[in-house]
């Protein structure tokens, strides 16, 4: 087995020992798990640059990767289930935490219903630290020894004035190979996509300067630019580099814990009780990402060929995947409207879960395509990821002909819900101007337990412990989800981009955008295919374009859907998955990941002074009672479709009854 042992090295008392539910206390358990990989086995293949990685004792590839488990203190009080909460960017949301009630209410969740809580390092140009799990993976060379080289592409935007930057900001950058310009490219653009304004060699170097842009030193890892990087252009460099992360190994790093924990006993944390009969996985945003290109790659199957998750819960990854098995991989970095449009995780197919044809490449492929080790999926998709993530390219092919969903998948919409956020009663404050200070419009807040705790699992907004049920009970007990609520071509529900602006409610000073993200097919070279590869073509040759779609808006503007989110089924206002550039940054572009919010009049007269098509809160709800009366009767019918749970239900009611509005 690639796992060759588990090395404990801290224990200790999870928040205190606070009991959760009937399962009692739990403790957290931290230290580093040690790996040797075959290359020469089959189900190893796949990895880029895994045959080019130093080996050891029996021609194994050797690595490191920090964990975390949460563990009931008695196993037997548990339900015999493991979670991998797979973190995002290094980051776990299984940090130890000094009050029980500042836990996330996902984690709570599943700590209440005695679920163990596993989390692993696998992002691989991270930097190690005390706090973020980040393994060691090793770097390529060629057979005699010396660095492996190839080009690169980056892109790079700022929200502030600047003279220089890392190549890979908070990442580990790959190095410069030659660290003269005239042997590098560096272009600006006024936009996205549009076309580059070449800067001379002589205007920027590999290095760093000042504030002031002065007292240049140079760096094979960092860039500067004399007359200063604007927060209005987009920037991209091609350039040599050398020492490629075998970043493959992300997905080795999970399957073989995860089959370690399930199957094995010598060594085993959790041995001292019935081995876990079930194993799920969670991953969100950039995780889910990660997710769908470890099922795609085939990662749940072990080295032994056993199932490891027999449920996966993917809180909205778009239709991209990862594209982590690249050699020069970023994965931090993916592509969207507003930047790195045709590099970094994208939608290059197969974006379906089932296995289709392709009709403009003539592949047929799916994500699912190992009936005996695939599992069971949901996914949560929200309304930013078709703007920013082609999401559409999930349930639609490249020709417009609509996809069907295989029985083994769900996918849930959060109608109105950008990535970051969606404005309600239980939300923080907007962001006048977004989280950077980029945005056009209001932004919602980073309201989810990742940024804040404390925040209510409020139904299809983060879907949360409701899903976490819903998925267990699929696998566990054979009890069938609710259908998917997904938006189809064939309800109506998907409309093109200009069919969206023509149906938009004319709100003053609240414009559509122009642009949505795109995908053409791109080719980078003849060693780079679906399943990864080196890019020897940079930028990509563009062919055919794909036909992407959007949500169909209502006449508020909200998206339209079955079992829409509390913010969206009882609004206070237009809530959308999308938000713009203001002006002096790219104005026109999307606002990346950020959605937008446009309160409601509180009153017919105060509307119509404004030209304000949308009903007031006034004619929607009459009066405060009115108002806690539509709440109630949201909640139920969430609850009853099991996209609520019943105690996050009394907290939406109880916020309604407490709240100003209409009083």
């Amino acid at each position: 087995m690639a796992l060759q042992r588990l090395e404990i090295t801290g224990r200790e008392p999870f928040v205190g020992g606070h009991e959760w539910g009937t399962t009692g206390g739990y403790e957290r358990l931290t230290g580093t798990v040690y790996y040797a990989v075959d290359p020469a086995d089959p189900r190893n293949a796949v990895i880029v640059n895994l045959d080019r990685a130093p080996r050891g004792a029996a021609g194994l590839v050797a690595f490191t990767a920090p964990f975390v488990i949460l563990r009931p203190v008695d196993l037997g009080r548990g339900n015999g289930k493991l979670f991998f909460c797979i973190n995002n960017r290094g980051t776990s949301e299984l940090g130890q935490v000094a009050d029980y009630a500042a836990v996330g209410g996902q984690i709570a969740h599943l700590l209440r219903a005695g679920f163990t809580l596993i989390d692993v390092g696998w992002h691989g140009d991270g930097t190690p630290n005390p706090v973020q799990l980040f393994p060691d993976f090793p770097v390529a060379t060629e057979a005699d020894g010396s660095p492996v080289t190839g080009r690169v592409r980056l892109e790079f935007s700022f929200f502030m004035p600047q003279f220089s930057t890392p190549l890979a900001p908070m990442w580990r950058a790959y190095p410069a190979a030659d660290t003269d310009t005239s042997s590098a490219s560096l272009v600006s653009r006024p936009r996205a996509g549009a076309p580059a304004t070449p800067i001379a060699p002589d205007k920027w170097a590999f290095g760093t300067l000042d504030a002031q842009g002065k007292d240049f030193a140079q760096s094979a890892t960092d860039i500067c630019l004399f007359d200063g990087f604007s927060t209005d252009r987009l920037y991209e460099l091609i350039y040599t580099a050398r020492d490629p992360i075998v970043m493959g190994l992300a997905y080795a790093v999970v399957r073989d814990l995860g089959a370690f924990l399930r199957f094995e006993r010598n060594g085993n944390p959790l041995a001292d009780g019935p081995l876990p009969r079930r194993a799920y996985a969670y991953g969100a945003s950039s995780t889910g990402m990660y997710l769908r290109e470890y099922l795609y790659l085939g990662f749940n199957a072990d080295e032994a060929g056993r199932k490891v998750f027999d449920g996966v819960f993917l809180n909205t990854g778009g239709a991209n995947r990862l594209l982590a098995n690249v050699e020069f991989a970023h994965p931090t970095f993916y592509s969207a409207q507003d930047g790195h449009q045709d590099s970094g995780s994208n939608a290059i197919g197969p974006a379906t879960f089932g296995v289709s044809t392709d009709p403009l490449t003539g592949r047929t492929d799916g994500i699912l395509k190992r009936p005996e080790t695939d599992p069971l999926v949901i996914e949560a998709v929200d309304e930013n990821s078709f703007w920013t993530w082609k999401n559409s390219l999930q349930v639609v092919d490249g020709a417009g002909h609509p996809v069907p969903l295989p029985d083994n998948v769900r996918l849930y919409f959060k109608a109105g819900q950008g990535h970051l956020g969606i404005h309600g009663l239980l939300s923080p404050p907007l962001y006048p101007n977004g989280i950077f200070g980029e945005a056009r419009y209001p932004s919602p807040s980073l309201d989810t337990p990742m940024f804040n705790p404390q925040a209510v699992e409020r139904g299809l907004p983060g879907l949360g412990g409701a899903m976490f049920t819903v998925l267990d009970e699929w696998a566990d007990k054979g009890i069938a989800p609710p259908a998917s609520n997904f938006p189809r071509l064939e309800t109506g529900q998907l409309v093109t981009l200009e069919h969206y602006r023509a149906v938009f409610p004319a709100t003053p000073g609240f414009e559509p955008p122009t642009v949505c993200a795109g995908l053409d097919v791109l080719d980078y070279g003849p060693e780079f295919g679906p399943e990864g590869g080196r890019m020897t073509v940079l930028p990509p040759r563009h062919g055919a374009a794909y036909k992407v779609y959007v949500p169909r808006p209502d006449s508020d503007g909200i998206a339209v859907s079955d079992h829409r989110p509390m913010e969206a089924a009882v609004p206070l206002g237009t809530n959308v998955g999308w938000n713009l550039r203001r002006d002096g940054f790219r104005g026109g572009d999307l606002c990346g990941l950020e959605g937008s919010f446009l309160p409601f009049a509180a009153s017919r007269a105060e509307r119509e002074a404004t030209g304000d098509p949308r009903l007031s809160l006034e004619e929607r709800y009459g009066d405060h009672a009115g108002f806690v009366a539509a709440v109630r009767q949201a909640t139920r019918e969430l609850v009853d479709a099991r996209f609520m749970l019943e105690a996050d239900a009394q907290a939406w009611i109880e916020a309604a009854e407490q709240s100003r509005v209409l009083r």
